[in-house]
């Protein structure tokens, strides 16, 4: 029914999509980084403030969702990133639009105590918590999440005009970097600035240079699997078919300069 380009693509897209949306609502949960590798607090201090390494749930997937990002820009170009992009930030704001509908449902008598011997002794309060996470952490996250994906394509292409198709490392793992940055401390600022806690300007910034140091660290080490997914990709799609998609890709940059 549709041909492999176009079946990739909705391949790659719904992978996209559902691995934005599942980090939303994974990043309600906050994980000490050092305990869970069995390993002791690293107790880092910067302008002036000192922590553990704890980051949100959501980075497990955030750093899969950009790799993604740089696979669909390599063969689909700025406009299937796009794409992608506003249909994800408006999938996520009718999630959490649901997500605040159920939490508005009143709560069957039997059903908020029935986890009461797990230790969680009221289920809708334990429900409210989890979906529904405030209106400015929301906010930032979408914001961030957007900036982030237009920067990531805008400097992909930027450096794939100058490379070509050589440095595949450069032009992925370069604008994930970048694109990472800048999101790292959009989120915070939205959330945590100008949200009701207004976080301290040394807190943001030790907060944020903690989160990058921990994307860059992952994007370094993720880099080889860009290289894994264009060689499936182009066994899949076949040497020409490949090239022609990376060539619209390119062109579609520029022309859309």
């Amino acid at each position: 029914m549709f041909d492999r380009p176009t079946r990739l693509f909705l391949i790659l897209g719904g992978f996209f999509v559902c691995n934005a949306l599942i980090a939303e609502f994974l990043g309600v949960k906050i994980f000490a980084l050092e305990a869970t590798l069995g390993l002791a607090p690293l107790d880092w201090n910067l302008f002036g403030q000192s922590g553990s390494l704890s980051f949100t749930a959501g980075v497990l997937l955030w750093p899969v969702v950009f790799i993604m990002t740089d696979i669909i820009n390599e063969y689909y170009g700025r406009r299937g990133v796009q794409l992608l992009s506003y249909l994800t930030v408006g999938l996520i704001l009718y999630a959490f639009v649901f997500a605040y509908l159920s939490i508005g449902l009143a709560p069957a008598d039997w059903w908020v105590g029935i986890q009461s011997a797990q230790g969680v002794p009221d289920m809708q309060a334990a429900f409210s918590a989890i979906f529904g996470q405030g209106m400015w952490i929301i906010v930032g996250s979408v914001v961030a999440f957007l900036i982030g994906q237009l920067v990531d394509v805008t400097v992909f292409h930027r450096v794939r005009r100058f490379t070509g198709e050589r440095y595949i490392w450069a032009r992925a793992t370069g604008s994930t970097l970048v694109s990472q940055l800048i999101d790292s401390f959009v989120v915070l600022y939205v959330a945590f600035v100008l949200g009701p806690q207004k976080w301290s300007l040394e807190l943001f910034l030790a907060v944020g240079t903690v989160n990058y140091v921990y994307k860059f660290v992952v994007a370094i080490a993720l880099t080889p699997l860009i290289y894994l997914g264009r060689t499936l990709i182009d066994r899949y799609l076949g040497a020409e078919c490949s090239r022609t998609l990376r060539e619209r890709a390119a062109a579609d940059r520029v022309a859309g300069a």
